[in-house]
């Protein structure tokens, strides 16, 4: 278990930008893969981006593709989900997760934060 803490979101509007951060305690962050899902009311966890310990693969959900972008510094114990292009339907709460391996399903991830809300008007 890594103990995780999401920050950043907030209330924008449509085609502004915001960077989730989620700080992670301990000493084997950089050991893990990181990702960020997000769901919004009523709707299942949605596959966001994963990145690998060292940051060398990617993946991306097909809906953010292209506008979302996700980093990590293990210095800082720290994966970062920069959002340009915003639209309403990327409101959700978002969630930091992570895991021994790189995925896209939330089963294979066994730390979560508390999540953060991000909410975008139109």
């Amino acid at each position: 278990q890594v103990p995780l803490v999401e920050s950043g979101g907030g209330l924008v509007q449509a085609g502004d930008t915001l960077r989730l951060s989620c700080a992670a305690s301990g000493h084997t962050f950089s050991t893990y893969s990181m990702a960020w899902f997000r769901q919004a009311p009523g709707k299942e966890r949605e596959f966001v981006a994963s990145i690998t310990w060292s940051g060398d693969i990617i993946y991306y959900g097909e809906s953010v593709k292209g506008r979302f972008f996700i980093s990590r510094d293990n210095a800082k114990n720290t994966v970062y989900l920069q959002m340009n292009s915003l639209k309403p339907e990327d409101t959700a709460v978002y969630y930091c997760g992570a895991a021994r391996y790189l995925s896209r399903w939330s089963r294979d991830f066994g730390s979560w934060g508390q999540g953060t809300q991000v909410t975008v008007s139109s």
